[in-house]
């Protein structure tokens, strides 16, 4: 039986190139667990296995592996930065105990870090802080450790400092030991000495543990008092002190080093051992019933409680489909029957193996705290629970953001199409923020994510690793439809061909709803003039027609239909008269209604060096972009505005031209606003022109 305390499970995260690819290389190095390491910029890396990922040199898809430290087990996933792929994040951190943040010596917190260190806060994953690159130039840690404060309102823990900056970056000094670790330059992680403080930086290290030994004391009293009465605690203590803390996201004990130039890592692993939580250390996963709401039982993490297991990724390789799981209580054991309590169904277990990256050992038995990968399992998705089949439960679920960009594509040749639909299946079911659809008019197939990288990189598997070739077309924008004024009508349908007829009449009142509500329906009737048997099949009739706006097609939102009264038929009235009835009633009144497009407009986040942000800003305008803040840092300028979607196609290539390749950007959907007369008569044209076509 394995110990549970001596187990962690830990998240790699951060902004797109601070390092978290190549700080995972370096602890798999130091665990032994690679021989030799792979560098990012050489498309080698252990964790980015994907073509895609080793040419572009970011990661795309989170990878897990496991390997040892000091006794202790270290189950870790590498996450994305690129915020097209946060719910890589988002689902890895669902399942985490633990994080490892980096950040950049010279870029310090941008955008994607702040994204992701929300979803950190959300999920409340104790982390420790590992920044990085500073031996770069322009790297200051005691500037990124202001920034962390500032930008993410978070409370770092300085535990280290380094010893010399940029080029002559070559050590850090432990502030809990006081002693100095110096790397020599052969590059190898294990070629240090320990020696004494640097003398000109005694003060400056007494000064910072003096505030690190205050603020750990806090956690116990009677620490506390011992050392207000000038009794200095031992290391022990401390560390005990900082391991709560840190467990109860009250700081976040920071590092600092060099992950490409060997120096530093193992002070971020013996962190991992000595101050992030193990399974049984965090709070309990929630459970739900079926619709979702919490009952108020937990799953407690223990090898003796029935099983408990969220599945959170589903991975499709050459051996077939792959489901990740992350095991809350209990045990698996190769053979066992598990239910999936989602589905009501049954499944065997046959093989399961220990990840690492994209190799895989085979192992016969996994339990509580495990990360795991079972072969072959049928009917599963992210986010289903898998659990004892006499002890059902379901674990709180995922949810996953609506996609905001779509294009259309098919096959360059007709054998394609078959190849296109089996590889569309498994790319749907690994990541649930790809969403596919068939337009029924014109056959194509319309493929929908969360930004321009997420499709190009969707294609370019279905090329690659497929074999299908695509033509692809524009991207599209998620328009929407809605109303701007509220009209009363009504609308009779009445078919008489011999025999029973059908008949239904309704009146009633249609207004725009509140934003974010959808499609809302009440009734006010009175007496018995529409019989309520009748009333869901009216609100069926409306709801069935919210797919497809009057104005260009597109789906319809924010509508609020209040029936007021009505007629029936005691023969000829049915349910299929009143639904008729309701369609009807949508075709009239909804054009009267002062139809009219709203756009997605989504959250952009600029990160521009000062001298380019004039620019920067006349070109967010141009974009029909709004303000709405600008926030000075040491290396630039980070400029914030709501900006329409359909102006930001090909940015990114726009702004490296404007900022001579330094600015970078992340977006994600904020909300729906009308669209400007000129643009919505486009869209309007472009799509009565479509439907011509067909």
């Amino acid at each position: 039986m394995t110990d549970l305390s001596r187990y962690r499970n830990i998240g790699i995260f951060a902004h797109v190139d601070a390092g978290k690819t190549t700080t995972t290389e370096r602890i798999l190095k130091l665990t032994g667990k690679i021989h030799k390491v792979g560098e990012v910029h050489d498309g080698a890396a252990t964790t980015d296995f994907m073509t895609q990922e080793q040419e572009r040199g970011i990661t795309i898809q989170s990878a897990a592996t496991t390997c040892y430290w000091k006794d202790h087990r270290f189950n870790i996933i590498d996450t994305p930065g690129h915020v097209d792929f946060t719910i890589e994040v988002y689902r890895s951190l669902k399942v985490l105990d633990g994080g490892v943040g980096v950040f950049c010596g010279s870029g310090g917190v941008e955008p994607q870090s702040e994204t992701n260190w929300r979803y950190a806060n959300e999920s409340e994953v104790a982390r420790v802080i590992f920044v990085n690159k500073l031996d770069r130039m322009g790297a200051d840690f005691l500037r990124v450790v202001k920034q962390v404060k500032a930008v993410l309102g978070a409370n770092p823990l300085v535990m280290v400092l380094p010893i010399g900056v940029e080029e002559n970056f070559v050590g850090i000094v432990d502030l809990l030991t006081r002693q100095a670790y110096v790397w020599d330059n052969s590059g190898l992680p294990e070629n240090y000495t320990v020696t004494d403080v640097p003398a000109d930086m005694v003060e400056l290290v007494e000064e910072y543990r003096e505030q690190l030994i205050e603020t750990a004391v806090e956690q116990d009293d009677d620490i506390m008092m011992a050392y207000m009465e000038g009794e200095e605690p031992s290391v022990e203590d401390i560390k005990r002190c900082i391991r709560k803390g840190t467990i109860a996201l009250d700081f976040f004990p920071t590092f600092c080093g060099s992950a490409f130039k060997n120096k530093g890592v193992q002070m971020v692993l013996d962190a991992v051992v000595d101050y992030l939580p193990c399974p049984t250390d965090v709070k309990p996963q929630p459970l739900t019933d079926e619709a979702g709401v919490e009952t108020g039982d937990f799953a407690i993490v223990s090898v003796t409680e029935p099983l408990k297991a969220l599945a959170f990724k589903i991975m499709d390789d050459r051996f077939g489909a792959l489901t990740f799981v992350r095991i809350y209580s209990g045990v698996i054991e190769k053979g066992d029957t598990i239910l999936n309590s989602f589905t009501g169904k049954t499944e065997r277990i046959g093989r399961m193996v220990e990840m690492h990256a994209n190799e895989r050992n085979e192992i016969d038995r996994a339990q509580a705290g495990d990360i795991i990968a079972i072969v072959g399992m049928k009917n599963v998705q992210t986010g289903h629970t898998l659990c004892d089949v006499k002890h059902p439960v379901t674990l709180e679920p995922m949810i996953f953001p609506d996609p905001v960009i779509s294009i259309a594509v098919k096959p360059k040749d007709k054998g394609g199409s078959e190849k296109m639909g089996i590889a569309i299946g498994k790319m749907i079911a690994e990541d649930p923020s790809f969403r596919v659809e068939t337009d029924e008019d014109s056959g194509e197939t319309i493929l929908k994510g969360m930004g321009e990288l997420h499709l190009d990189i969707k294609v370019d598997i279905l090329n690659r690793t497929y074999g299908v070739e695509l033509i692809v077309g524009a991207p599209q924008v998620a328009y929407r439809e809605t109303i701007t004024q509220g009209i009363e009508d009504s609308y009779t349908h009445k078919k008489q061909s011999g025999g029973s007829g059908q008949y239904g009449k309704i009146d009633y009142r249609i207004k725009p709803g509140e934003p974010g509500t959808g499609f809302v329906f009440t009734s006010s009737v009175v007496g018995g003039n529409v019989p309520k048997e009748f009333f869901p099949a009216i609100q069926k009739g409306f709801a069935g027609m919210m797919n497809e706006g009057p104005l260009a097609g597109y789906p319809v939102l924010d509508v609020e239909v209040e029936l007021t009264d009505g007629g029936y038929h005691a023969v000829d009235s049915s349910a299929i008269a009143f639904e008729i009835a309701a369609k009807g009633a949508f075709r009239q009144s909804m054009p009267k209604a002062g139809p009219q497009l709203i756009e997605p407009i989504m959250k952009v986040d600029v990160y521009t060096p000062e001298d380019h942000v004039g620019d920067v800003i006349g070109d967010l305008n141009r974009r029909r972009g709004m303000i709405r803040d600008q926030e000075p840092g040491a290396t630039g300028v980070r400029v914030k505005a709501d900006v329409p979607l359909s102006e930001m196609f090909g940015y990114i290539g726009h702004l490296r031209t404007m900022t001579s390749g330094r600015g970078q950007f992340s977006m994600e959907f904020s909300h729906y606003m009308p669209c400007p007369k000129n643009i919505a008569d486009e869209v309007i044209a472009a799509a009565k022109a479509r439907k011509a076509e067909k």
